[in-house]
């Protein structure tokens, strides 16, 4: 109880600002939990398990057994094989191109709402010292009504800043590091992707050459 007091006492001491910041950190926090759960949904199979699996059926000439690998695998790199293997006996470019496009669409599933950490991040420092520069010239504002700087006035002026800068840097650091996390995994989701759609090239070839024999 003592805590609650605590926090909503810091809160209407920080003024305006701070509400400002809690609407941040609760966004934040939301997408932040919603973007692990999805990168962990979208990960549960490593891509050398996989794309063995591929290997073995498109050695087998069984490519509707590898279509359906690619749909029991919900990776983003399963859907990009998926674009390859929708269309085996098209040209060689034309594949490359679905597999590339592809790529473009998942990369824009793993890069959505990302941006918005990375926005709360880099504002959320700025938007605290808003508040900083609010309470100091509300302490100016005070002491110029009563003509004096009295030490509750000065107090009451410094924590108003001190409440608000402390809470943009809580909301920013986890923001801030959220995103470079994403950052991080959607390099490797790419990287993953752009090793499967090479290889499921090479073996659609293998594949076209076994049927010509």
């Amino acid at each position: 109880m003592l805590n609650h007091l605590m926090l909503w006492q810091a809160i209407k001491i920080g003024g305006p600002v701070m509400y400002v910041l809690i609407g941040c950190s609760i966004v934040s926090i939301t997408v932040i939990l919603e973007r692990i759960f999805y990168y962990y949904k979208r990960s549960r199979t490593t891509r050398e398990r996989f794309m063995k699996q591929i290997r073995e059926q498109l050695e087998k000439s069984d490519v509707k057994g590898a279509s359906m690998v690619c749909h029991r695998t919900q990776t983003p790199f399963a859907c990009v094989v998926t674009a390859g293997l929708s269309s085996p006996q098209t040209e060689e470019k034309e594949v490359s191109e679905a597999l590339e496009r592809a790529i473009v669409v998942e990369t824009a599933d793993l890069e959505r709402r990302t941006a918005i950490v990375g926005t709360i991040g880099s504002t959320a420092v700025y938007i605290g010292l808003l508040g900083t520069v609010w309470g100091i010239m509300k302490t100016f504002k005070d002491m110029a009504q009563h003509g004096s700087g009295g030490i509750n006035i000065v107090i009451g002026g410094i924590s108003e800043a001190l409440i608000c800068t402390a809470a943009g840097l809580f909301v920013a650091i986890p923001a801030v590091v959220a995103y470079n996390y994403f950052v991080k995994r959607i390099n490797s989701f790419v990287i993953d992707m752009e090793l499967c759609a090479s290889e499921t090239t090479g073996l659609l070839r293998a594949h076209k050459k076994a049927k010509a024999k």
